[in-house]
């Protein structure tokens, strides 16, 4: 048998080959990370930590305990008062969505029955996140961000 010799041309065009694999997986990797979450939450974080203690104060005079849970095709948002009773603010909005890539964001229509917001939305397995934000009767603004994990 003869054997081709290995020639410097040979080795070059492997390393390039090697090389161009690894930048090509890299520039991809960043052109995925950077599309499916930009990393902006707020445009200007200076301004908006200045009312950040102030907000929070407010919120946390409240006493609202929130829980949420998410089975049957249904997501279930239970916002108690510091008595423990059911509250049903005047204003309330939700957004579920996954952690990681917004495409799967979704703003349900919530109905209050009694003691719980209730919306029909059937979530895959996974994590996801929701994001409440309600405005108590006397104007205090409640955000808050729960963590649902929906086993399969």
């Amino acid at each position: 048998m003869s054997a081709k010799p290995i020639t410097g041309r040979k080795v070059f065009f492997i390393t390039a080959s090697a090389f161009a694999v690894i930048i090509a997986v890299n520039v991809t990797m960043a052109v995925k990370a950077v599309g499916t979450f930009p990393g902006l939450e707020t445009k200007n974080s200076y301004v908006a930590s200045q009312q950040f203690d102030a907000a929070r104060a407010a919120q946390e005079a409240l006493g609202w305990d929130v829980a949420a849970t998410a089975d049957g095709g249904q997501v279930r948002i239970s916002i108690t008062g510091p008595d423990g009773e059911p509250i049903e603010p005047p204003e309330i909005s939700a957004m579920v969505g996954r952690t990681t890539v917004r495409d799967h964001d979704v703003t349900p229509d919530l109905t209050f029955d009694g003691t719980a917001h209730i919306a029909d939305l059937a979530l895959e397995p996974g994590k996801w996140e929701l994001r409440v934000a309600a405005t108590a009767e006397d104007g205090t603004a409640f955000r808050q961000r729960i963590i649902l994990n929906v086993e399969g």
